[in-house]
């Protein structure tokens, strides 16, 4: 029908989206708002809370290939809903880890966050492929802007509620709330998303719009044939892409974006209640207000970045604004080592955290670049190397800390990432377009 009224299906796939990833963020901050508690009832240094930190980065960064693989493989729904499942149980049996005398408080916090690290592998790379079919080009910013920015969402929400609940009645109650909510989240996504060419409720004038500007609708297509999908990893295509000099560009400043971003879900709790002398119920308040600004941010830099796309800006341009300008204002936080009153702390981090989630277009610019053929993988490998801060951040701060008895070095570590993030968008990347794979030589020689 020409005059048929378009759904907007792809909005409700959005909010789940959405909701699922700031469970995602909540349950990885779970340890960072529990952390002091559990460092003082169990004697832990800060070389070792640091290592317990990083835990979830290792199995998360070896995970995204493989994760990247399956969802390409087998399709976003299913992969991702055992995701969740999954990570939300090993969230849960952290709250046991005092009765494991056997493995050390320690060696059991750190095999179980080794193993949500691991579930959650495939999260937002399939973040970026279900926003790569609901989503025409032109809204991509705005989506991927959405759900990334629930990483803030998840601070200001449940961080003083972690806070308030570890205050209350102590630690493991933090692991069994957030473990137990993700299981039921689980059960929604599976009713919620499908691939545009299956979902029940989508009528013809949204699917024509969606595909007729841009959006790949038929990525997970119901029938497609498991011969369409790859059975391995195409290491071929992957040299390719880890040959790209754009794609390096955007692969380091991701790494330098996720140090950021990995200070303040690990470190920044005890920042305040060590450095800054704050109690834990305090803490968990005061860590939402800079996270509310980062939320703000968030959604602004994919809002400006899409109306700079539908003004004739180049697809460079438009990613490139938001992203060096929200991060040139993130190296402000070094500037919280020369005041002593804490409202001036908090506003100097609101403004970094602001600039961060202005920045954070990286997921965006993985929907423009990815080739069909291998986007979970390509956003997988994406997701590797910025997650290698999730292993980094962590472990650095920790020496620091242990080495000078303050955070002092530690706001300058993380302000020149930030930095180091403008200058590769800047100098590095070049022009953003979507790669075109050449395919393999198969001609008889």
């Amino acid at each position: 029908m020409k005059n048929e009224k378009a759904s907007h299906v792809r909005y409700a796939i959005l909010a789940t989206l959405f909701i699922v990833t700031t469970i995602n963020y909540a349950d990885r901050a779970t340890i960072s708002i529990a952390g002091a508690a559990i460092q003082d009832e169990f004697g832990i240094d800060a070389v070792s809370l640091g290592y317990i930190f990083s835990a979830f980065g290792w199995a998360y960064v070896l995970g995204q290939i493989p994760g990247g693989w399956l969802l390409d493989r087998f399709g976003s729904r299913k992969v991702y809903a055992a995701s969740i499942f999954t990570w939300s149980l090993f969230t849960l049996l952290q709250s046991f880890v005092g009765y494991f005398s056997f493995l050390g408080v320690v060696t059991s916090l750190f095999l179980l966050r080794l193993m949500v690290g691991l579930a959650e592998a495939p999260s937002f790379p399939g973040n970026a492929r279900v926003v790569a079919a609901w989503f025409p080009t032109a809204e991509r910013g705005t989506a991927s802007a959405i759900f990334n920015s629930a990483q803030y969402f998840a601070t200001v929400m449940f961080a003083p509620i972690m806070g308030w609940i570890t205050y209350t009645f102590g630690w493991e109650y933090v692991f069994i709330v957030m473990g137990s909510v993700g299981i039921l989240i689980s059960g929604l996504w599976l009713k919620v998303v499908h691939n545009p060419t299956d979902h029940p409720r989508i009528n013809q004038a949204e699917f024509a719009y969606i595909e007729q500007n841009g959006g790949l609708v038929d990525m997970d297509r119901a029938g497609a044939g498991r011969q369409d999908r790859p059975s391995s990893p195409r290491w071929s295509y992957v040299r390719q892409l880890l040959t790209n000099r754009m794609l390096l560009g955007v692969y380091l400043a991701q790494y330098c974006i996720n140090a950021i971003t990995y200070f303040f879900l690990t470190w920044f709790p005890v920042y305040l209640v060590q450095e800054r002398a704050m109690s834990i119920l305090k803490a968990g308040m005061v860590a939402s207000l800079p996270a509310i600004c980062g939320f703000v941010g968030g959604i602004l830099g994919g809002v400006i970045s899409d109306y700079l796309l539908r003004k004739g800006r180049s697809l460079s341009a438009a990613r490139k604004t938001p992203i060096v300008l929200g991060l040139s204002l993130s190296t402000c936080m070094v500037i919280a080592n020369y005041v002593d009153t804490d409202w001036l702390v908090v506003v100097i981090m609101a403004l970094a955290f602001f600039g961060k989630g202005l920045g954070a277009l990286g997921w965006a610019v993985v929907s423009d670049t990815s080739p069909k053929q291998i986007s979970g993988l390509s956003g997988g490998i994406f997701n590797t190397f910025g997650n290698i801060a999730s292993i980094t951040t962590p472990i650095i701060i920790g020496y620091i800390i242990n080495a000078t008895g303050s955070f002092e070095m530690a706001l300058i570590y993380v302000a020149i990432n930030a930095a180091v993030a403008v200058f590769s968008y800047l100098v590095i990347v070049g022009p953003i377009q979507r790669i075109e794979l050449r395919e393999p030589d198969t001609r008889p020689v």
